[in-house]
C-alpha cells in the first residue's frame, strides 16, 4: 500500500501495533473535542493508494467504544482503490461524557480487504422467489 503524506501534518503514518493485527492503526492529525451526541470529520494526515481490487475499510478501535462511546459513525467507511484524497475519520460520540483527543492519538484502524474472491454480481429480471420474500425490518417481530 502506498502512503503519501498530506498538508503540513506531521503525524504517525499508518501501522500495524502487531505483528497479526488486521488493521493500521490511523492517528488523528489535529487535536479536537467532541461532545455527547455530536460527530466531527478529523484528519489523518495521510493519503492512500489501495491496491486495485481491493478496498480500505476504516473501522472503530473498540477501547474507545468501550471506554469512551466514541465510534466510527459509518463503520465501516469506505476507501475506494481509486480515491487520493486525504483520509478522514468519521467519529461519533455514543457516550455520555465529553471526549478529547491530541494529533498522534489512534482514533480508528484501516482493514484493506482484497475483493477479488467474492461473488460476481449477475443482472436479471427476476429473483428466486423465497418464504421471507421482501420482509424487511422487524418482519419476524420481537418474541
Amino acid at each position: 500500500m502506498k502512503l503519501k503524506r498530506m498538508g503540513n501534518h506531521d503525524v504517525g503514518q499508518p501501522e500495524k501495533s502487531t505483528e497479526y493485527s488486521a488493521g493500521f492503526d490511523l492517528r488523528a492529525a489535529i487535536n479536537g473535542i467532541l461532545e455527547p451526541g455530536h460527530r466531527q470529520v478529523v484528519p489523518c494526515g495521510w493519503a492512500v493508494e489501495i491496491p486495485e481490487s481491493s478496498v480500505g475499510l476504516i473501522c472503530p478501535r473498540s477501547g474507545l467504544a468501550m471506554r469512551h462511546g466514541v465510534t466510527v459513525l459509518n463503520a465501516p467507511g469506505v476507501i475506494d482503490s481509486d480515491y487520493r484524497g486525504e483520509v478522514c475519520v468519521l467519529l461519533a460520540n455514543l457516550g455520555g461524557d465529553r471526549f478529547e483527543w491530541s494529533a498522534e492519538d489512534r482514533i480508528a484502524q484501516l482493514v484493506v480487504v482484497n475483493l477479488t474472491g467474492l461473488l460476481p454480481v449477475v443482472t436479471n429480471d427476476a429473483l428466486t422467489d423465497t418464504r421471507r420474500g421482501d420482509g424487511g425490518f422487524g418482519h419476524t417481530g420481537v418474541k
